[in-house]
């Protein structure tokens, strides 16, 4: 099947006067798996049922293929769609649920039983075509959601929300072998998650959207790494927030007055942006922690910090730090036998400065 790309070009979408979806505008390319990111009520799942078909926008076009399918009706659009419920009639079999899309469109039932049966032989099921729904566990229900839209050849694929219904083990088992079934068929696939971990282990590239609002598109490296706002760096991972004032401070370093902190001494570099109210984002694992007393790496940036709690995570601990009237936190790895500081402990906080993103208030 031929790959095509999806194209939202300044889609607006109101329900009288409450904007869902305020001029959203990305280019998803051909054969590319796409997440949709974002908090309950961001406008991730009504973008999704808007390119179904489901919902219409107010203003801008909506493209597959290069062609505006806006006022083309769902069944028309040649486009799956796997539900957050499954959605599996529980009276037909596997083979019933898997085959209806292709009965509807009446094709000749020999076909209908090649494809049916290639459908479910991808999703590893074919042994349980004479089954019903409630007599499979969770993760083979979502293959035979699964099975049951690309039997169809849809151009795209659309999953809302597909493993939230699965436990946490299973949830990671599924997404590698999603991920597998797109790469094997090549769909370009819609992924909508609020999960960061499911968007950034499965995504060539996300977008993350709030109050309907597209604040970042990129590879989930690129959206960790160098965030474009406080809202995306706080949603896409853990980090720690610094608001303050920046100004010169000398010929090449900068002045960070940072509240509840005070006065910091940074260097410049070509990311510096201008002197004025800027935030500070550093992610908790660029965090270094060590014992008030001992010597300091001098290219780091150090702060003064009382350790308040600790979590073991099993790979790091994970320390929540007060540092002035601030609470930080600071992943450190866990090596068997290293003795973790204990509450109350003073300790220095240290971050490269290579490490510390500069966002808009």
């Amino acid at each position: 099947m031929r790959k095509v790309a999806v194209e939202c070009r300044g889609i607006g979408l109101s329900y009288g006067r409450t904007e869902v979806l305020k001029d959203v505008s990305l280019h998803i390319e051909p054969g590319e798996f796409f997440a949709l990111l974002g908090p309950s009520g961001s406008g991730k799942s009504t973008l999704l049922r808007l390119i179904a078909g489901f919902n219409r926008q107010n203003r801008g076009e909506l493209l597959v293929d290069g062609r505006d399918i806006s006022g083309v009706p769902p069944h028309a659009r040649n486009i799956g769609m796997v539900f957050q419920s499954y959605a599996l009639w529980p009276h037909m079999t596997v083979f019933d649920n898997v085959s209806f899309g292709l009965v509807e469109r009446k094709v000749a039932r020999d076909e209908v039983r090649r494809r049916t049966e290639a459908a479910l032989d991808l999703v590893g099921l074919r042994e349980f075509a004479q089954r019903r729904p409630n007599q499979l566990s969770g993760g083979q229900q979502q293959r035979v959601a699964l099975a049951r839209t690309v039997v169809i050849e849809p151009q795209v694929l659309l999953l809302d929300e597909p493993l939230s219904n699965l436990d946490k083990n299973l949830r990671v088992t599924m997404r590698q072998e999603l991920l597998a079934l797109q790469r094997k068929l090549g769909i370009t696939t819609i992924f909508v998650t609020h999960d960061q971990e499911e968007a950034m282990t499965t995504a060539d590239r996300m977008a993350v959207l709030d109050g309907g609002i597209l604040q970042q598109v990129g590879a989930p490296a690129e959206l960790f790494d160098f965030p474009a706002n406080r809202f995306v760096a706080s949603f896409v991972g853990t980090t720690n927030l610094l608001d303050g004032v920046l100004s010169p401070d000398g010929t090449e370093a900068m002045r960070f007055d940072a509240e509840g902190v005070g006065p910091l001494r940074l260097p410049g570099s070509a990311n510096t942006p201008p002197p004025g109210r800027v935030s500070i984002s550093f992610r908790p694992h660029a965090v270094q922690l060590q014992d008030a007393a001992t010597s300091r790496e001098p290219s780091l940036l150090w702060l003064a910090g009382t350790v308040e709690a600790a979590e073991f995570l099993g790979e790091t601990t994970r320390y929540r730090v007060r540092v002035g009237t601030l609470a930080m936190t600071a992943d450190q790895p866990h090596f068997g036998g290293t003795p973790k500081f204990a509450d109350g402990a003073p300790v220095a906080v240290g971050v490269a400065p290579s490490q510390l993103r500069y966002l808009p208030c």
